[in-house]
């Protein structure tokens, strides 16, 4: 009982600390870098889109080997209970490692929040991406309606699962399977930032709308039920019709 105790600990621990960082170098890359000013012919001086993506899906490669030993690397958690549809993790376990995740999201946009305001004249803003938030409608990057929203969340958390899943199986490659997610939340990014300003994950929305403000947080419930929707609609696809039964959970604890 107490090496259980212990082990749970630490997972929770590593979901917190890789939500934290996926909070940390993701949203932070899109508040500190994406675009800080003109250089001196007038052109934009920073990351922009393209390496906001890829700095999302840095977070999920480097946490994902360096935690995933440890929790399973979920650090979100449509993940975390498209696992539990999926049969690869226990639904008892599931409330505190969302938990965690939450918390963890928050700390690391409190820790971006200070590094920010460190500049002088910085201030969150109002609109669409404040702090690196997510919206539709008036809070889309571009525009998009509630429907449109709510379609892309659905759908690219449903394709995030069966990859997550399918490379972490049994006959995939197991080296691979942190380098195949995160370049996968890279691509996620790449199609979904001017829609939502990409969710696909329930405690990096949290996290930023406590920041961003009121009009935030009344646009939250959807990155909350469009994720987890996807995510169960994804991880029921590769249970029942992709994946392989020695995969489950059930499989594993027989064996």
């Amino acid at each position: 009982m107490k090496g259980l105790f212990n082990m749970n600990i630490k997972a929770l621990v590593a979901e917190f600390v890789g939500t934290f960082w996926l909070v940390l170098g993701g949203c932070g890359a899109a508040i500190l870098a994406a675009d800080f000013g003109l250089g001196a012919n007038g052109s934009s001086f920073g990351i922009g889109f393209l390496g906001v993506s890829f700095a999302f899906g840095l977070t999920v490669v480097t946490g994902a080997y360096a935690l995933g030993h440890v929790s399973g690397g979920h650090f979100n958690p449509a993940v975390t209970l498209g696992l539990v549809a999926g049969g690869r993790f226990e639904l008892k376990n599931a409330p505190g490692y969302i938990g965690a995740q939450v918390l963890g999201g928050i700390i690391g946009a409190a820790a971006i929040y200070g590094i920010a305001s460190g500049k002088d004249g910085w201030e969150i803003g109002e609109g669409a991406g404040a702090f690196a938030s997510n919206g539709y409608d008036e809070f889309s990057p571009g525009g998009y309606t509630l429907a449109a929203a709510f379609l892309v969340e659905v759908v690219l958390t449903a394709i995030f699962l069966i990859v997550i899943m399918g490379s972490t199986a049994k006959k995939a490659a197991p080296a691979m399977g942190g380098l195949a997610i995160g370049l996968t939340l890279t691509l996620i990014h790449l199609i979904s930032i001017p829609v939502t300003n990409t969710s696909v994950n329930p405690a990096r929305s949290t996290s930023q709308a406590i920041f961003a403000g009121g009009d935030q947080l009344g646009q939250l419930w959807l990155f909350w039920i469009a994720p987890i929707i996807g995510a169960a609609i994804g991880a029921s696809i590769h249970r029942f019709v992709i994946g392989d039964a020695e995969d489950l959970l059930v499989a594993a604890e027989a064996a």
